[in-house]
């Protein structure tokens, strides 16, 4: 974008949401304006957005700040955002392919530094383990709160079945 980095303000704490299990750490912070729809009906508000260095499927993400600095209500069953404009309703759409390639994309980002951070973690140090889930250890060993049964999930195979409480009600 061009910004030079005097623009640019620090940021006190890391965010949350956009890698699972994992804290985000923001260079800098910036106020840019932001405007919806056209000239004929738009709305345009300054947002802050927290300026990350790691490559990602999305340019921006538009949260709960945003949405309420702007009255939007997002519906993510049609991929819609609306809210209210000088000249009636703005909606912003989406494809549903675009947004299967986001996720996807977004998935192989997030896998990728959540895989090489538990690499880094384990260390040269360890040692493997392998685990005969045929012979359970103490600490993998499932323990039920009430009585159970192996029930039957596969006709053909007699040998593939799941366990469930035998208190369960019949409803």
């Amino acid at each position: 974008m061009r910004i030079p980095r005097s623009e640019l303000r620090p940021v006190g704490s890391p965010f949350h949401g956009v890698i699972p299990g994992a804290q985000a750490y923001p260079l800098r912070q910036i106020d840019l304006p932001v405007t919806f729809s056209s000239r004929a009906n738009f709305r345009s508000e300054v947002l802050t957005f927290e300026v990350v260095d790691f490559p990602g499927s999305y340019h921006a993400i538009l949260g709960r700040p945003c949405y309420a600095r702007f009255k939007a209500i997002p519906n993510y069953t049609y991929l819609k955002l609306k809210m209210p404009g000088p000249n009636g309703i703005i909606t912003v759409s989406s494809t549903f392919s675009h947004a299967f390639e986001c996720d996807r994309e977004h998935y192989e980002l997030a896998t990728a530094v959540i895989n090489s951070s538990e690499l880094l973690q384990l260390g040269e140090s360890s040692t493997p383990v392998v685990l005969d889930y045929n012979k359970p250890t103490s600490s993998m060993a499932f323990r039920p709160l009430e009585e159970t049964k192996a029930v039957g999930v596969d006709p053909t195979n007699p040998t593939k079945t799941v366990r469930v409480g035998t208190q369960l009600l019949a409803k």
